[in-house]
């Protein structure tokens, strides 16, 4: 396919929504993206259904279409050490972990910007990188109830809900 993004290469280690849904538009866009997952598919999207194709959500399908797909283990030294060498020919690496668990990984941006000076380092979080909340993950009820939305719903009986839009 091409489009705006030809000839860039994503790194794409991220789950859930906020980094597949980035990356899937800049596939749509002509990027060549590689989704690494961890062995037995660490990304929960894969159940979120139905509808479920052959097993596998609808949602899992969509926000990773015209991705490769590959499973490495970070926790190994071999799993980084693959990682590494596919950010020395990526443009972007896409993360959404925790705060500070690509360091853990020894795959922070200070070692992997050595390893390829051009290369974009993105890290979606919920609260950013450096403030008291950082360790928190950016889940939408998490938010809502900071955010003071989960005082408004519920009742008495059953305490703050899960504000679910139809």
């Amino acid at each position: 396919m091409t489009g705006a993004l030809e000839n860039i290469k994503i790194l794409d280690l991220s789950r859930v929504l906020a980094g597949p849904y980035c990356t899937m538009i800049m596939g749509d866009l002509g990027a060549e993206v590689i989704k690494v997952e961890a062995p037995g598919g660490s990304d929960e999207t894969r159940k979120w259904g139905p509808p479920f194709k052959e097993q596998v959500s609808a949602y899992y399908l969509s926000a990773n279409r015209y991705k490769k797909a590959i499973t490495l283990d970070l926790k190994s030294e071999s799993g980084v050490e693959t990682i590494k060498k596919l950010v020395q020919e990526s443009d972007v690496i896409i993360n959404n972990f925790k705060t500070g668990t690509m360091d853990r990984f020894s795959l922070g941006y200070d070692i992997l910007a050595e390893l390829n000076l051009r290369i974009v380092y993105c890290s979606i979080t919920g609260f950013g990188e450096t403030g008291p909340d950082r360790h928190i993950p950016g889940y939408d009820f998490i938010i809502q109830a900071k955010s003071g939305l989960m005082s408004i719903t519920g009742t008495k009986e059953s305490g703050p809900q899960k504000q679910v839009l139809q």
